[in-house]
């Protein structure tokens, strides 16, 4: 069993920073035995984050559409997981309003992260809590999952506005506060005519990632961890979409480029 202690040293051995801002999408099944489970993984990054910010995903996506449109924050469950279960009602997160693509943050600047994220009108807004990964350089750990796993390429795909990513008209959903009040929200949501999961071709970037020092591999637990610089993926990401001629993600086709000619796309 891993205790607390020892995974904020294994944090530590993945060069993250107390003052970081931190994504994590995690598998507690890949980690293996740890101290108080999912609530020590918890209050471990809490711990070792101190100045810094802990960010967990929070999704509702699978179960709020237009038959079922309200996000329900009286009932917060999730579709993702049991640490997003329980970071989405932890005594010291705060949670976004965001309908389906919503995140809990822990940290001194919790409150700040997230406000105004309920007047966001796509999944991953650019303006919003997602894109401002990008805007703070966060470090996102994938922690025995992979790069289908990384929402924050959905909001890559957003700053550089690819095409056939979002819903053409705006869908009417709903979010009900802690106090019963219900806002109405109205939001574009992830719609591509080719493939219902454009995260699961997002695979392929990553030896991309790693080339161009942008992504390192570490342990946490018994997991596998991906430790991902958010505007290094972003700016490679973006620099192979920009210089091919199809859609990357729409199948599995190989990325048209060697790895060796990232350099040059980065330069152009």
């Amino acid at each position: 069993m891993r205790t607390i202690s020892q995974l904020k040293k294994e944090i530590e051995e993945l060069h993250i920073k107390p003052t970081d801002t931190v994504m994590i999408h995690t598998s507690l099944r890949a980690i293996g035995e740890v101290e108080n489970g999912a609530e020590g993984i918890i209050k471990a990054f809490t711990d070792y984050l101190k100045d810094g910010l802990l960010l967990i995903p929070t999704h509702t996506w699978s179960f709020i559409n237009e038959e079922k449109p309200t996000l329900d924050l009286m009932n917060p469950i999730t579709c993702i997981g049991t640490l997003p279960n329980i970071a989405a009602t932890h005594p010291l997160g705060k949670r976004s309003y965001h309908p389906t693509h919503s995140m809990t943050a822990f940290g001194k600047r919790a409150k700040d992260y997230i406000k105004g994220e309920e007047s966001s009108d796509t999944p991953t807004s650019p303006d919003g809590c997602w894109g401002r990964l990008y805007q703070e350089n966060a470090k996102i750990l994938l922690i025995g999952v992979g790069q289908e796993r990384n929402t924050f390429l959905h909001a890559v795909e957003e700053i550089n506005h690819t095409p056939q990513r979002l819903s053409e008209e705006k869908k009417q959903l709903l979010i009900r506060n802690e106090d019963g009040t219900i806002v109405k929200r109205y939001s574009h949501v992830h719609y591509n005519p080719y493939c219902d999961h454009i995260s699961e071709n997002y695979v392929k970037f990553e030896p991309y990632f790693y080339y161009g020092k942008a992504l390192s591999y570490g342990t946490l637990g018994e997991a596998k961890v991906q430790v991902c610089d958010a505007r290094g993926c972003a700016d490679i990401m973006i620099a192979i979409s920009n210089h091919c001629d199809f859609d990357l993600c729409i199948d599995d086709t190989p990325i048209p480029f060697p790895v060796e000619e990232l350099d040059n796309l980065l330069k152009k």
